[in-house]
């Protein structure tokens, strides 16, 4: 009973607890990278199944009759200890049962009474596992000389092909080498190797294994060398599985197609920006829907002294502009914006920022949807603040910006700009969630899920199911139709002759951003299958010129596109969208005296929108030269028109970029004017303190006042505390040098209009 009892526990709960190799393969079961075991051995995880061939070499080689015998072949031992015992030379006589009891044990002295353990082992073996769970592991981990352990590690670094792709002569050169690792190592001993290969090769041709050609060829063979490279493919994304899911075979979602053409395409751009000393790139590319990860370059194939070994994707860089469609399409969510409607594009001062335009100019007023392709900053820095920085700052959070974690404040209106950081990780998966939004809303019955802002996948799992629920998690799908439709539209900066080299490809959403410094360039987009994101620059933080989205990152995002299959555009979600009367000029819901409108599909809370305040009804005299009212002019003789106008200062900018524009005529002299809005104040803005600032050599810089007047043949006297300091025409801007303090700024036109606003001046910071 006792040793029934020993027998039965006699084997360990876990045979091999050797640390293992990781290993990560492609999604079509290709080899993209590994690693070597924490003890510096190359052991591949167990094999699921032992191929055919190497199954039948390692059979007729070692142990033909292993699947009739009980672990142990008496006969085989028989012939062994009278060999032993009658002449010099050494016979095992060990069934695969019991090699595989001995690789447990470490290989412990050949002694006949580690032979005894073994046999009981090795009964015990065949008695808890399968025969083909026996002989897979002896495939697994049987040494194959040097630091190779294991069927499959050897196929690769001796021929460079899965173990299921061995050849009869591949198959039959691994079947010999754990016999004597030591002795036969390939490249060195090849007679001996090549006597034994041959010797079983033909042992299978008299077992009718193989045929008479298949032998012949066979034997012309070459034996395996030097061992080779591991293949390497994605370098960056091997490390990161090693540090995830060290010792595992992963089966990755990787395309290896893709994964091969992004590393071409990678060190071809690469060799190019190099040039202007970018030496650092990343790419990634999601599938929309199951946001597996098709293809991963951490990396330029740099040198070491450029941080080639830095993975870029999951690292924080300044955003640049990338955050702008989010905004944009959560004003559209909410109804405080429509799709094309004016924002201001003007001088802009707040708290002390002021956003400028990466042109530096200014538009006036400028379509929601043209600021946004356009990525014009002082529209997004306005919209910020109209919005809310908080109610943005929690929306990104909802979209799934983990990274951007610091409360809102901490950021200010430049998050917006690139003033907070994320990674090209999340940011290509936020762009991804937007387009599975909608492409989920279009599939369903209308419905949203959770599961549009899940992380992407690296490894081939089963997904999860989400319910669906009416109400969207984060964005609605019509403000994310018309988000991607806007940026469908090139934003390109003003002079890039070469521009439409880009528009040749399939339809894009996508956008460019530059960080602060031309230290981070930035291209993101989606299709209705694919989001694809692109940063390049310098690992280290050093800028460069010409180092921006346009010129650096958006030719790696279209030579990426450009390899991908075709994908159609996004269909429209009716259900979320409602037709409404718009106008044509202003892009607000149509107002009474809009003159030109059209009806258009918005976003659903779009409807609570104001409608258009820019048209408005002005009464001219008979020739139409001049404004004119009851107190000078005949009713009858009256003429109305329903005009666009434009507030001074967004009249000022706007009326330069489109000639068509035409400013109202002035009153005539001898009309009264209450309440006409001739003139406004461009800088300083109302309510905000004037820092004064200090120029390179500590002095204190003067003050411009600017303002907007909307005759432009008048000429403004400007007065503070009622003290002349000039005059202008034309262009009103005035330079003054004042102390810090409260004063009440004036300024009156030559028809003794007046502009009055308070100022509070204070002194620079030391």
């Amino acid at each position: 009973m006792a040793v029934f009892l020993l027998w039965l526990f006699c084997l360990p709960s876990e045979l091999f607890r050797d640390p293992t190799s990781t290993v990560v393969e492609s999604r079509e079961g290709m080899m993209l990278g590994a690693r070597i075991a924490d003890d510096g051995q190359w052991r591949f995880p167990k094999l699921d199944s032992v191929p055919f061939r190497f199954e039948q070499c390692i059979l007729h080689f070692e142990d033909e009759y292993f699947y009739s015998h009980p672990g142990v072949n008496p006969v085989s031992m028989g012939k062994a200890l009278w060999q032993n015992l009658t002449t010099d030379k050494r016979r095992g006589g060990s069934t695969l049962t019991q090699q595989v009891i001995r690789l447990s044990r470490k290989n412990k002295g050949r002694t006949y009474m580690e032979k005894a353990v073994e046999v009981f082992m090795a009964t015990r073996l065949e008695a808890g596992y399968s025969k083909k769970e026996i002989l897979n592991l002896y495939a697994s981990h049987a040494p194959f000389g040097g630091n190779v352990v294991g069927l499959e590690t050897a196929s690769w670094r001796y021929f460079g092909l899965p173990s299921a792709e061995l050849s009869w002569a591949q198959a039959a050169s691994l079947a010999v080498l754990p016999n004597a690792p030591s002795l036969i190592f390939p490249g060195k001993n090849e007679s001996i190797l090549r006597s034994k290969r041959d010797r079983l090769l033909k042992k299978l041709f008299e077992k009718e294994i193989i045929d008479r050609t298949t032998l012949e060829l066979s034997l012309e063979e070459p034996l395996p060398g030097k061992p080779l490279p591991l293949p390497d493919l994605a370098f960056h994304l091997t490390e990161r599985m090693r540090n995830e899911f060290p010792g595992e075979r992963s089966s990755s979602t990787i395309s290896y197609e893709v994964q091969t053409t992004l590393n071409r395409i990678a060190a071809g751009h690469h060799f190019e920006l190099r040039q202007n000393s970018i030496h650092n790139l990343a790419i990634l590319v999601l599938d929309v829907d199951s946001r597996e990860v098709l293809g991963y370059v951490g990396n330029a194939p740099t040198t070491s002294e450029n941080n080639k070994f830095v993975d870029i994707i999951d690292k924080n860089r300044s955003t640049g502009s990338v955050l702008k469609p989010f905004l944009y399409s959560s004003m559209l969510s909410s109804g405080e914006l429509l799709p094309n409607t004016l924002v201001a594009d003007v001088p802009t001062v707040i708290n002390g920022y002021s956003p400028e335009n990466f042109d530096g100019q200014f538009n006036g007023a400028v379509p929601a949807s043209v600021a946004l392709s356009r990525s014009l900053n002082v529209p997004a820095v306005r919209m910020l603040r109209s919005h809310g920085l908080e109610r943005f700052h929690k929306r990104l959070k909802e979209i799934g910006f983990t990274t951007i974690d610091r409360p809102s404040h901490h950021y200010g209106l430049s998050l917006i700009l690139g003033g907070a950081e994320s990674s090209l990780w999340e940011v290509t998966n936020a762009y991804a969630s937007m387009a599975a939004t909608l492409n989920h809303f279009n599939r369903t019955s209308s419905e949203y899920s959770p599961g549009n802002f899940i992380q992407p996948r690296l490894r081939k799992v089963a997904r999860t199911d989400y319910e669906n629920q009416s109400e969207p998690t984060a964005l609605d799908a019509g403000a994310i139709y018309h988000t991607l439709n806007a940026l469908r539209e090139v934003n390109r900066p003003e002079g890039e002759e070469n521009w439409n080299f880009f528009s040749n490809s399939q339809p894009i959403a996508w956008k460019t951003g530059t960080s602060f410094g031309f230290k981070d360039a930035w291209a993101v987009g989606v299709t209705s299958k694919y989001a694809i994101g692109i940063w390049v620059g310098n690992a280290d933080g050093e800028g460069r010129p010409g180092l921006t989205g346009i010129q650096a990152a958006a030719p790696v995002l279209f030579d990426v596109l450009d390899v991908l299959p075709k994908s159609d555009w996004f269909a429209i979600p009716y259900d979320e969208l409602t037709e409404a009367s718009i106008c044509a000029t202003s892009g607000h819901l149509a107002g009474l005296h809009c003159t030109d409108t059209h009806n258009k599909y918005i976003p659903a809370k779009g409807i609570r929108s104001t409608p258009c305040t820019y048209h408005q009804r002005v009464f001219l005299d008979s020739s139409e030269t001049y404004q004119v009212n009851s107190s000078c002019y005949p009713l009858a003789e009256m003429k109305a028109r329903d005009r666009f106008v434009l507030p001074p200062v967004m009249e000022y900018y706007y009326a330069q970029k489109h000639p068509e524009y035409v400013p109202l005529p002035p009153y005539r002299s001898d009309c009264l004017r209450d309440g006409e809005n001739l003139m406004e104040f461009i800088y300083p803005k109302r309510n905000e303190a004037i820092l004064l600032a200090r120029d390179f050599d500590e002095n204190i810089n003067d003050i411009i006042f600017k303002v907007a007047h909307r005759s432009e043949e008048t000429r403004l006297y400007w007065y503070l505390d009622e003290k002349y300091i000039g005059s202008t025409d034309t262009f009103h801007e005035l330079a003054v040098h004042p102390v810090p303090g409260e004063y009440v700024l004036t300024v009156v036109d030559q028809e003794g209009n007046q502009l009055k606003q308070s100022l509070v001046i204070k002194r620079p910071s030391s």
